[in-house]
Order: C-alpha cells, then structure tokens, then sequence
C-alpha cells in the first residue's frame, strides 16, 4: 500500500515507460475497472481555448440548481487532485489515494495478462470515474485532454449533451494544421442523437461541426459573437447582455475582466438551457447569474495581487484573446490613461517547444506596447531557454527584453518594472501559471 506522495510520485513517472493508447485500449480499461461510466449523466466538453472556463461556469449554474457535480479537468495548476473534483472542490487526499489503489491493483492484474500500462491521462481518467461512481453526482462534466476522438474521455459512449468552445491552432503536430482539420478532430465527441452547443465564431470550424452534428442526426445550437454584448468592463469584473434571448433584460456579471469569457459564459447558458429542456424564467435566469458572478475560474485572467494577472493563454488563439481583453480594458480605463495615470503594463512570458510562441509573441508585441516584456524558463525538458524566448521578442519589438532563468528572479525583475498604476500580465504557458502560484504566491 503507497502513501499518497508516493501514489503521485507514481502517476508523475508514468510518461517515461508508457504511451498513448487506442480509445479501444480506454474501453477496455474502463470494463476492467466495472464500467464505472456507465449509467452517469455525463456533459462532455471539448475546444481548443476555454473549456474549463465553459465546464467551471456549467458547474456553478448546475449546483445553483441543487445538482452534485463531478467534475474532470486538466492540467492541474497545483496539486494533481484539482483534476477531479465534486461540487468544485477536488477530492481530498484520501479518497485520491483510494480510488489510485484500486486503478493501480486491476493495472497489475492485467498487466500479468499483456495489457498494456494505461497513460499518465488514462490512468486518472479511471480514478476520476471511479469516484463519481462512488458518490453517484447528478451530472458529470468531463473535459477533454487533447483532441476530442481520440481523446480517452471520448471512450464514454453515451453522454447527455455535447459541447465544442473555440478551434484555433494548438497542438497542430497531432491534430492537423489547419481549423477544419483540427475541427474535425474535436468533432470527433459528436455522437448519434446527442445534443450539441457550439462556439461559431469561426466559420470554416462551424461548417465542419454543423456537417458532423448532421451526419449523427444530432440537434446542434451555433453560439456567435452577435449572440452576446459588451455592457461595463472594469479591472475586477465584465458586464454583458445576451442578444435575442429570452434573458436579454438580464445583465450577466462574471468575476473576471477577459473579454473572452462573454462567450464561454454564453456558451455555458445555452448549455443549461438545453439540460434543462427549456424550462426557464426569470427566477432560473437571476439564479444562474448569481452562480456565474461567484465563479473564480484559476489562471484565467486571474488578478492574483493589485494589478497582477494571471492568464492561462499558451497558444496563439487565446494569446489573440488575451490581447483583445487587455485592450478593452485599456479602453476602459481610458480617463486614467489620459491623465496619465494608467502606465504601459509589463509582460512576464515563458512557453514550452512545442507551442508555435513566435506567433504568440509577434502577436504580443504587435497589439501589447509593454513597459518591459520579461521572459523566464518553466519547469521540464518541454522548456524554451529564455535566451530563445529574448532573441524572438527582440525581433518584433525595440522594448526592453529582460532574460531571467529562474522564475523567483524574473518575478522580482517584473514586479522593479510595475509602476504604481500599472499592471503585470503573466501569460504564455499554464506551467507558468502553476509556477507562479505554487513558488511565488505561497512564499
């Protein structure tokens, strides 16, 4: 029997002596562990940027109805337990190490038998289900790893509802290297009669979707920027209405100052607007508003200290994103930079090699005019020198570019750059984000 350290320090390690699988090879491994998928409502979510925001906001909405809701999410920013969490709250240590038993005890008998070793993401999709089988939630809301077809989530065959956030360019060496390619793939979740809500703000991913949704005879529902409007944007929060809705009177209050979260948000309403059947008023409305202004969703245009965010953008869609949230906040603000007291902001950015950060940083310098753009390393082999990373910002800017290794440094670097009504965005990688929270923050 391992202790809960040596339960994670296991997990940790299996990258190095397995792979990924067949989504055949995920069903096998879920009938081995009893089905535990089997019975359970489950909201299946796929997208390139902002799926958890879309789960974290169903989430909030399904327990303002009363519901229990499990909920499997990645990557973890912290602690490996935030993937799996019940009522917003990841499973304590305990009830980790229990489920990691049984997992790890059917992985040993299998094994004996030729059964190749579950991957770092199959292995914890297996704990996560048994879990909810254990507390039996009302709904389950399962966020795809990478894809959407192939994905080891996928492997759940009969979800309640289907959901697909923005497409953009991500992971193009496995996926494909253009929108419709990458569509296609996370249309992949779309299954025979099931219900689908969408983001249509790309067209070439929407006819993709909206053809698959028809092939499968699934009822599909296309959410477009036009669905939704900007009403009040401040550093602490985001105002919107939805447009030609039967709760266009209701202004939807979110705890967070990115533009993008209007239609992850809107997305996430229509979402329970579809669970439940279309039975709603005003009183549901005002109640799922109250539920959304209370979500803090981590590493999303988080502010963590006065004037410091964190965001989790590590691709050039959300990079684009992020751009347009820190302009409308700009815009915002515009009577204190016209009395000259909102100040450039400083930019703290590392990324890993298998992200396409050129463009993300072309972008940042393009649309971002820094104070300092700051540059760091992450954790891992996947990390890009922050020597590499100085070399390309100074290709698209003659700003400072300040290279510093260690996180604690480049934190310290950013923090001297922040003038006293400015701001510091720390953005580029997830790990960052994690970095930041767990060595930072917690110091």
């Amino acid at each position: 029997m391992m202790t809960y350290r040596e339960a994670v320090n296991y997990i940790e390690e299996i990258p190095k002596f397995t792979k990924k699988h067949s989504l055949e090879h995920t069903k096998e491994f879920l009938r081995a562990l009893g089905s535990p998928e089997k019975g359970q409502k489950v909201i299946h979510v796929a997208g390139t940027n902002g799926k958890g925001s879309v789960c974290a906001y169903i989430q909030a909405m399904l327990m303002a109805e009363g519901k229990r809701v499990g909920f499997f999410t990645s990557p973890h920013l912290v602690k490996i337990n935030e993937r799996i969490c019940l009522n917003g709250e990841p499973v304590d240590d305990g009830t980790f190490l229990e489920a990691f038993d049984i997992v790890k005890d059917r992985i040993d008998e299998m094994g004996g038998a030729g059964f190749a070793h579950p991957s770092y993401f199959e292995f914890l999709f297996g704990m996560g289900m048994l879990v909810f089988q254990k507390m039996q939630p009302d709904y389950i809301i399962l966020e795809t790893g990478l894809g959407g077809r192939l994905d080891a989530t996928n492997a759940v065959e009969e979800p309640v509802l289907a959901v697909i956030t923005s497409i953009s360019l991500d992971h193009t060496q496995y996926l494909g290297n253009t929108i419709a390619a990458i569509a296609g793939e996370k249309a992949g979740i779309i299954k025979a009669g099931v219900p689908l809500i969408f983001d249509g703000s790309s067209e070439e991913a929407s006819e993709v979707l909206k053809k698959r949704a028809e092939e499968k005879c699934c009822r599909c529902r296309e959410i477009t920027n036009h669905a939704y409007e900007l009403r009040e944007i401040t550093n602490k929060y985001i105002a919107f209405s939805r447009v030609n809705a039967y709760d266009d009177n209701i202004v939807w209050r979110l705890s967070n100052c990115g533009t993008y979260q209007m239609m992850n948000a809107s997305i996430a309403i229509a979402a329970m607007e579809q669970i439940m059947d279309g039975t709603v008023g005003e009183t549901r409305y005002e109640r799922w508003s109250r539920a959304l202004a209370g979500v803090t969703w981590e590493g999303r245009m988080e502010e963590v200290l006065p004037g410091v965010y964190l965001d989790g953008a590590h691709n050039p869609g959300a990079v684009t994103a992020f751009c347009d949230s820190v302009l409308a906040l700009d815009k915002g603000n515009c009577r204190e930079r016209e009395t000259g007291q909102e100040a450039p902001p400083v930019i703290l950015f590392s990324a890993v090699g298998d992200k396409e950060y050129e463009t993300m940083i072309a972008e940042l310098c393009r649309r971002i005019p820094a104070k300092a753009y700051v540059v760091t390393e992450v954790c891992g082999g996947r990390r890009v020198p922050a020597g590499r990373l100085a070399e390309v910002f100074r290709r698209y800017t003659d700003r400072p570019v300040l290279a510093e290794e260690e996180l604690q440094q480049a934190w310290e670097t950013a923090m001297a750059c922040k003038e006293e009504r400015g701001k510091v965005y720390c953005l580029g990688s997830l790990y960052l984000a994690g970095m930041v929270k767990e060595e930072i923050l917690t110091d």
